[in-house]
């Protein structure tokens, strides 16, 4: 294996169905030129690319260990100049937290902080565009469990991500 310093993005499953919805949304409202990416919940932005084999280690520690995460959908994020679907899940942010103390000092900024779980439908667009999905969308999104089946590992380049890694959650812990 070529060691590659590409950053490395972690993201949480989503069970298909809930994959394919957003993922529609993501098409008909982030911006055509920018969206080349399926809908996703990344947890970790720039994980080292020379940590590959470890993260993979962990991802497959993990998934073995612990069961898909409950979650919910809670609404809509605004993320000012975008907009997204707010998640909630304690068993998935602790995963989060054992990832992050195990590459502690590695992480960067962005990562190293606090995570609110979301599903990004579009951005880099103009508050007011932002605000009127928002308004849109607000009928169609209501409050619904669902669980996480694993977790994803991509590798960034620039442009569409490249997938390095993908575990299902098949362990019998509740994170």
């Amino acid at each position: 294996m070529i060691e590659d310093n590409a950053p490395l993005i972690l993201t949480a499953q989503l069970p298909d169905g809930l994959q394919g919805w957003a993922t529609e949304l993501r098409k008909a409202h982030f911006p055509p030129e920018r969206n080349y990416l399926a809908a996703h919940v990344t947890l970790f932005h720039a994980l080292p690319g020379f940590c590959e084999r470890e993260v993979i280690q962990h991802m497959r520690q993990l998934a073995g260990e612990f069961a898909p995460v409950d979650a919910r959908i809670t609404g809509l994020l605004n993320l000012g100049g975008g907009t997204a679907i707010r998640l909630a899940s304690e068993g998935m942010l602790r995963l989060r937290a054992m990832i992050a103390e195990h590459f502690h000092g590695m992480l960067t900024q962005q990562d190293a902080g606090g995570k609110r779980l979301h599903i990004t439908v579009q951005n880099k667009v103009s508050k007011r565009e932002a605000q009127a999905l928002q308004t849109e969308l607000a009928p169609q999104i209501v409050e619904k469990p669902f669980v996480f089946r694993g977790l994803a590992l991509h590798r960034y380049r620039g442009g569409p991500w490249e997938v390095v890694e993908d575990v299902n959650f098949r362990g019998k812990a509740r994170a």
